[in-house]
């Protein structure tokens, strides 16, 4: 494979997926491979750091009808550079690039010839993270501006971090479906969930381990095992881990410091220590200012029925106790519904003493909600279905939501809030159309939400 060097907001655009053209120097071959590179880096002193592969396409010679300012909405590049280009080339070619990530970003140092270079050694490429699915390429190519900008660009901040995010990768692959460029939503949050996320089912073995059963590692690293998993999980959540604090002999387990401060103890074995809490103010004292230690939230995790003095103890200094399959309830539902656990809600219910009855009251209190949703948007795809419509009105959908057997009553205003909740841009379950008041709003169907895991609930 061959290093082909681009201008910085045309490589930027492409791996952004704005665009899928460049002006290669010379004529490319259908199913060249190349590593795509800036040229805004000195070759003589700065490694090239390589991010993403291509495959071309498509090479087709242009002439000079082409307007600069129209050209450079389509390779982003300045008018003036175009303007210079065109001076002295009477042809030039397009190629059309179908662009990759790598899993890992390469540095390397190379030595161009113009516009390419020999990588110094083989690069393994994948084709398991396209930055454009097939459809969203093949639209590119007809060189028409998007119909959603906006939307667009924040699918291109989200485009490296899918690399390594499940998060963001399932995310990305969600603005993906609402633009029209994959129908694969389900299979492909599916597959996240059973090898990217398959971690989470391991957070309750993790936690109930102690010595005997653990083939030859100590106790200490079975706590070290726990705590890790708990940090990933809690970050997974959305809170803000602390990297000073990571535990180990007279450490604090951990600390979070956004969206609130909360301080963490990690029990793995067979019970919670009867002085596992005055450990966890005491460790929080020594290593925290003591006025933040006080406005923090305070929890243990940990297995087992936590003794009179643990308890104690927890409501004297309002911290909160929950077992590893609390934990792993948040974070399947968080797998499942990527942004459905609210942590500013979720503190509400982290009050002093053992929780996990109200750990268990929050997650069916959300899938209650989410469930609500699933029925709205079946209502809605079944209506349209039904009627062979285009779309419904609110007044006419709000009647059929109540002739649906619906779980909860809703007002008409309530009930239009979440309608436009389902069809914002980072939801799209559902179209809207703006009406003149919101009364004036249409809806219409676009794609289902997963089912719901009625073992969750």
């Amino acid at each position: 494979m061959t290093a082909l060097r681009l201008p910085p907001g045309n490589l930027e655009a492409l791996l952004a997926g704005q665009t899928v053209v460049t002006i290669p120097q010379t004529f490319m071959r259908l199913g060249q491979q190349f590593a795509l590179c800036s040229s805004a880096l000195n070759e003589a002193t700065d490694k090239t750091q390589i991010k993403a592969w291509a495959r071309c396409e498509l090479c087709q010679a242009q002439s000079h009808t082409n307007d600069p300012e129209e050209l450079s909405k389509i390779i982003f590049w300045p008018v003036a550079e175009i303007e210079e280009f065109l001076k002295s080339r009477p042809s030039f070619f397009f190629a059309y690039l179908r662009v990759y990530w790598l899993p890992q970003p390469v540095e390397c140092l190379l030595k161009f010839n113009g516009q390419f270079a020999s990588l110094p050694e083989p690069l393994s490429v994948s084709e398991s993270f396209p930055v454009l699915g097939k459809k969203a390429f093949e639209q590119r190519k007809t060189l028409q501006p998007s119909t959603e900008p906006e939307l667009e660009e924040l699918q291109s901040q989200l485009s490296f971090f899918a690399t390594h995010n499940p998060i963001a990768q399932q995310l990305h692959r969600e603005i993906e479906v609402f633009l029209g460029n994959s129908q694969n939503v389900s299979t492909y949050v599916n597959h996240i969930q059973k090898s990217d996320l398959g971690w989470i089912k391991t957070i309750v073995l993790l936690g109930h381990r102690s010595t005997e059963p653990d083939e030859g590692k100590n106790n200490y690293q079975a706590g070290t095992d726990f705590e890790n998993i708990v940090r990933k999980s809690l970050e997974f959540l959305g809170f803000k881990i602390d990297a000073e604090h990571k535990g180990g002999a007279g450490g604090l387990d951990l600390f979070c410091s956004e969206p609130y401060p909360l301080l963490g103890e990690c029990k793995a074995g067979k019970k919670i220590p009867s002085t596992t809490t005055e450990q966890l103010i005491k460790l929080g004292g020594m290593h925290l200012d003591p006025d933040r230690v006080a406005v923090s939230a305070k929890l243990i995790i940990g297995p087992g029925n936590p003794t009179q003095d643990v308890l104690s103890a927890s409501a004297k200094w309002r911290v909160s106790i929950i077992s590893p399959m609390s934990l792993q309830k948040l974070v399947e539902l968080q797998a499942k519904y990527p942004g459905s656990v609210n942590l500013i809600e979720l503190k509400k219910y982290l009050e002093p003493g053992q929780i996990d009855d109200r750990i268990s009251e929050y997650v069916e209190g959300v899938l209650q909600k989410i469930k609500l949703r699933f029925h709205i948007i079946q209502v809605v795809k079944n209506y349209l279905k039904q009627t062979n419509a285009v779309d419904i009105n609110v007044d006419t959908l709000f009647g059929v939501y109540y002739g649906s057997n619906p779980s909860k009553s809703l007002g008409k205003e309530e009930f239009h809030e979440i309608l436009i909740e389902l069809s914002s841009p980072l939801t799209g379950y559902l179209g809207r159309i703006k009406g003149n008041g919101s009364q004036g709003d249409r809806f219409y169907f676009l794609r289902d939400m997963p089912e719901i895991d009625e073992s969750q609930s």
